[in-house]
């Protein structure tokens, strides 16, 4: 994103509605979720999104969709959120966290990390990913899940890429839980600046190679392909779209985990990348939000 300016666009929406506005506004920025104002009520949908977004168009698709679903057309709140408001609020609203093995905690945090966990020193500031956020979170908990069963290499290819990293979390956790190089990229200039400064904030400042780009056209993407593992927490149509890419850049027998999608979205996602050769080994559900992990093949099928 060319500009560091963070803005907010929110409605209100019964809960039915909810996800399809939610998907409606999300295609629009960079992260989007929904919170239930009141039981079986109405629910927010709020969406951040760098530089001022197109409202007119914003306001012309939620009146369509609307007026589709038969109710009335909702109010559309778009503002600028001030950045040092946004910085305060993120630091005094993110509450230690546990997903698995990893604690996620901001500096701020002065209390104890529990015994036998991998902490994740977290200060996402402009950046998405905090691990509050349902997506990130079952991330972290797939992360945990295939550590059990599977190595990394510590050396050469085949390594780890988090693609659309925002404040390198994932990254974070997959260079602390495997001890392997990663690499980091977003196409948001302030995404890798957060991940750098977070690396080194967690001491893997060496081990973690951040860089803007545009998805897997970035260079250093290319130059360490291909990988055993790519988590990429986005969206779900970029998912799906970048389906054949991940297939290419990733070694046989590789997993990846994919994150951003709202329940309803995932068969999608996985149809998306089931035509790919990639098939289901996990979902991991966290409220409105599934995480999955999918894995290429050692070997090509054979045709009978």
């Amino acid at each position: 994103m060319s500009s560091s300016k963070l803005w907010r666009i929110a409605l209100v929406i019964p809960e039915a509605h909810a996800p399809a506005f939610a998907e409606a506004i999300g295609d629009h920025a960079d992260a989007v979720s929904t919170f239930e104002l009141e039981e079986h009520g109405d629910w927010l949908v709020e969406a951040t999104v760098y530089g001022q977004p197109d409202e007119p168009r914003l306001n012309a698709r939620v009146a369509v969709l609307a007026e589709a679903m038969g109710i009335p057309e909702p109010k559309l709140i778009v503002e600028e959120l001030p950045l040092i408001d946004w910085v305060s609020h993120s630091y005094q609203g993110f509450p230690p966290i546990q997903a698995g093995r990893f604690f996620v905690h901001g500096s701020h945090h002065e209390g104890i990390v529990p015994a036998g966990s991998i902490p994740l020193l977290v200060d996402a500031a402009t950046a998405f990913g905090t691990g509050e956020h349902g997506s990130t979170k079952g991330c972290l908990m797939a992360l945990d899940r295939l550590a059990r069963r599977m190595n990394l290499p510590r050396r050469g290819r085949g390594g780890a890429l988090d693609m659309g990293c925002g404040s390198g979390i994932l990254a974070l956790a997959v260079t602390k839980r495997w001890r392997v190089p990663v690499t980091a990229v977003d196409i948001d200039p302030e995404a890798v600046r957060v991940t750098r400064v977070n690396a080194a904030l967690n001491g893997v400042k060496a081990r973690i190679r951040s860089q803007g780009g545009d998805g897997y056209h970035t260079a250093i993407v290319g130059k360490h392909k291909p990988y055993r593992l790519i988590t990429a927490n986005i969206l779900a149509r970029p998912l799906a779209r970048m389906a054949p890419k991940l297939k290419r850049h990733l070694q046989r027998g590789g997993v990846a985990v994919l994150a951003g999608l709202l329940n309803r979205q995932e068969r999608h996602v996985i149809q998306a990348h089931r035509t790919q050769g990639l098939h289901l080994v996990a979902r991991i559900p966290v409220g409105e939000w599934t995480t999955l992990v999918v894995k290429r093949p050692k070997r090509k099928a054979v045709k009978g």
